[in-house]
């Protein structure tokens, strides 16, 4: 690949080999969302995608789409919500400084984007998964995706599931899994909508008028050099930095090594293309953070730190307890659990049974344990004392664990080593409007240019809940569409 990203002025282009009125960068989530809002909007629409196909690492996802605000499918199953209440979810938990216009956005339209997705031939079933998890191991439509129902949150808003997944039959990642039935659908009516996609395309530089205006795009498809004229305007839906190791370094440096997007396509490219035209980016060090525990025994422990100290409620989403182990606590964590709710845990249905690690260390008595494992003396018998204290009445004055979870640690007792089980994805990008204008540094929108997906800073900015990359991605890269092709 290039790595000139400087823009190219139109004047240099001698040809045009495509050109459309709106030009998608990227057949993902947000550019197949953008594509279709463009072509219903009048416009004709090119989507240039990177690969032989469309999909991008949405369709390697478990396909999990975080809305609220009381859709057809919450209401279904009897959860009463609003958009007020997702709202105070969402400030609290993807916050510091989450982007308060967009999530507002979001929430106030939520239901509409339901039943525009169910419109456009996504299915979700009518049924709730209510056990902990990454994700459902079946087909059920409906889970806790953020950890709405667990402490602080459970006290800041009423704990309503909005992580919706659509159906799928035999799951397992690709065609049988849940991102895959979420754009199978919408390509499918991108492609009846006339969109027309030119595949194995690498975009290098945006090109611009005299004036300053985005006109269209340069790029690479078999070696050859292109250029990609766009008459109303372009759209960037090309993923995060994730893959690219000297971005990470730059701006998110606690991942360096722990890549974890679905797809190594995710090299920053369209956001380097675009601060080279002065585009604004925003929480360019938020990440994602994927935890190698199982979750339903996670939750039937106690997980504590180098210090022996507990540091996060167990029961809660698993990306939070990954975020609080890898970036406020030294990536240090150790699951301390009994031979019975070890056991216990086994037994469940699970979507990640590979993450239940035999124990490490296994004793008589905690104080034999927290020797074993080389913890400071007296650390983890605190610890556990503490807990087992209050878990004689069933509560969690210290971290809030929900009392269903919080039972007498016995003995024989054991330990798993999760030291270093964390990886992630960025979230952090391109600063663009609720209308998804890409933002140029003196805070004014850059003529003809428009982002969505992981390549923008979307709702999240310091936490995650699943769902909200496909989300927002779907939801602002409708608004993209809309924007390019008003132009």
């Amino acid at each position: 690949m290039s790595t000139d990203i400087h823009p190219l002025l139109a004047e240099q282009v001698t040809t045009w080999d495509h050109e459309a009125d709106v030009v998608v960068a990227g057949y993902g989530i947000a550019g197949v969302s953008a594509s279709i809002e463009a072509a219903r909007s009048g416009a004709e629409v090119l989507v240039l995608e990177r690969t032989g196909g469309w999909g991008g690492a949405a369709s390697l996802s478990g396909g999990i789409v975080y809305l609220g605000g009381g859709t057809g499918l919450q209401k279904a199953l009897g959860f009463d919500d609003s958009a007020e209440n997702m709202k105070a979810f969402m400030l609290a938990a993807l916050g510091p400084g989450a982007d308060e216009a967009k999530i507002s956005e979001y929430c106030n339209g939520s239901v509409e984007h339901y039943n525009w997705l169910v419109d456009n031939g996504v299915v979700f079933k009518e049924s709730f998964w209510g056990e902990p998890g990454w994700e459902i191991p079946g087909d059920d439509g409906l889970m806790f995706s953020g950890g709405e129902n667990s402490a602080p949150f459970n006290e800041i808003a009423t704990p309503a599931p909005r992580g919706h997944v659509p159906q799928m039959t035999d799951k397992r990642t690709g065609e049988k899994g849940g991102g895959f039935k979420l754009m199978e659908p919408l390509a499918q009516v991108a492609e009846e909508l006339g969109v027309r996609p030119e595949y194995d395309v690498r975009v290098q530089r945006l090109i611009v008028d005299g004036a300053g205006r985005v006109v269209g795009l340069a790029a690479k498809q078999y070696g050859k050099d292109i250029h990609i004229r766009a008459r109303r305007g372009v759209v960037l839906a090309t993923g995060s930095f994730a893959y690219n190791k000297d971005m990470v370094a730059t701006y998110a440096p606690q991942l360096n090594g722990r890549p974890a997007a679905a797809i190594e396509e995710h090299d920053g490219r369209a956001i380097r293309m675009a601060q080279a035209l002065g585009a604004d980016l925003a929480h360019m060090d938020a990440t994602e953070v994927a935890f190698f525990g199982d979750p339903q025994l996670m939750a039937r422990g106690i997980l504590v730190n180098a210090r022996g100290q507990r540091y996060v409620p167990e029961d809660t989403y698993p990306g939070r307890i990954g975020q609080l182990t890898l970036l406020k606590n030294d990536n240090q964590a150790y699951l301390i659990i009994d031979e019975s709710a070890y056991e216990e845990g086994c037994a469940t249905v699970s979507s990640t049974p590979y993450f239940r690690f035999q124990p490490k260390w296994v004793a008589e008595t905690v104080e034999e344990l927290e020797s074993d494992m080389g913890l400071p003396a007296g650390t983890l018998q605190s610890t556990v004392e503490v807990y087992n204290r209050h878990a004689a009445d069933g509560c969690d004055p210290v971290l809030g664990k929900k009392s269903e979870w919080v039972k007498h640690i016995g003995t024989p007792v054991a330990a798993m080593d999760l030291r270093n089980c964390t990886a992630g994805f960025t979230l952090g990008g391109l600063r663009t409007t609720v209308d998804s204008e890409v933002l140029h540094v003196s805070g004014e929108p850059i003529p003809g240019l428009y982002a969505a997906g992981r390549c923008t800073s979307g709702v999240c900015a310091w936490g995650y809940a699943s769902g909200t990359s496909l989300g927002d991605g779907s939801f602002f890269g409708r608004r993209a569409g809309i924007s390019a092709a008003k132009n």
